[in-house]
């Protein structure tokens, strides 16, 4: 994760959360802050993260957090559909820009605090977003992800492992995750490297979720 992002002071919700005009501010202040089309460290994270699907195709993928949408062009060709979703407008113009050739993708601007997409959906990747959460948001999210995963489909998770001042470490979100585990999935694939943490879970069927 290149350092590109300008200093902008967070600002938290109500429950703990980075606030969306957190990510608004960033966006106006460097269209990509994360240097996510041209950070080598992105590229291999992508490439990993691709690697580790289980599944050569997915019939409904979502993906939460598209930023600018580099990830989400390099995973459209293996999803009959896609929905990408992210929290900042500005990123989302950019991702619509640069998937404007690829039908099977939509887009939608998504609070992941206060609304989750609806459907059922085979594939859900959360890359680089779970720790904008509190813990007690995490918590609701997972319920929704665990609510919305088909049976036998699959949940990923990358995050970066370096210093950040968000509210959670990438550790806390895929403990938190794990703590599910047998639960309303299973894990079938875990890396750790010295910058990112990765993990695959595939559900275990339709489980009510409380």
């Amino acid at each position: 994760m290149a350092d590109e992002t300008p200093h902008i002071e967070p600002t938290w919700s109500a429950t703990g959360s980075l606030r969306p005009e957190y990510f608004d501010s960033l966006y106006a202040a460097n269209g990509d802050p994360w240097a996510f089309a041209s950070d080598p460290y992105e590229a291999a994270k992508y490439a990993a993260t691709l690697a580790a699907l289980p599944q050569a195709r997915y019939s409904n993928a979502l993906e939460l957090g598209c930023s600018i949408g580099v990830l989400t062009r390099q995973l459209a060709p293996r999803c009959a559909h896609l929905l990408a979703t992210d929290i900042a407008e500005a990123a989302l113009s950019q991702a619509r820009s640069r998937c404007a050739d690829l039908p099977q993708i939509s887009f939608e601007r998504r609070d992941l605090t206060t609304e989750f997409p609806a459907g059922r959906f085979d594939l859900i990747l959360v890359s680089e977003i779970g720790y904008y959460l509190s813990q007690v948001d995490l918590d609701q999210l997972r319920a929704w992800i665990a609510r919305a995963l088909a049976p036998g489909g699959n949940v990923v998770l990358v995050h970066y492992t370096g210093e950040t001042n968000y509210p959670l470490t990438a550790d806390a979100v895929h403990e938190t995750f794990r703590a599910w585990e047998g639960r309303y999935w299973i894990s079938v694939a875990a890396q750790c490297t010295e910058s990112y943490r990765l993990d695959v879970f595939t559900s275990v069927g339709d489980q009510h979720v409380i």
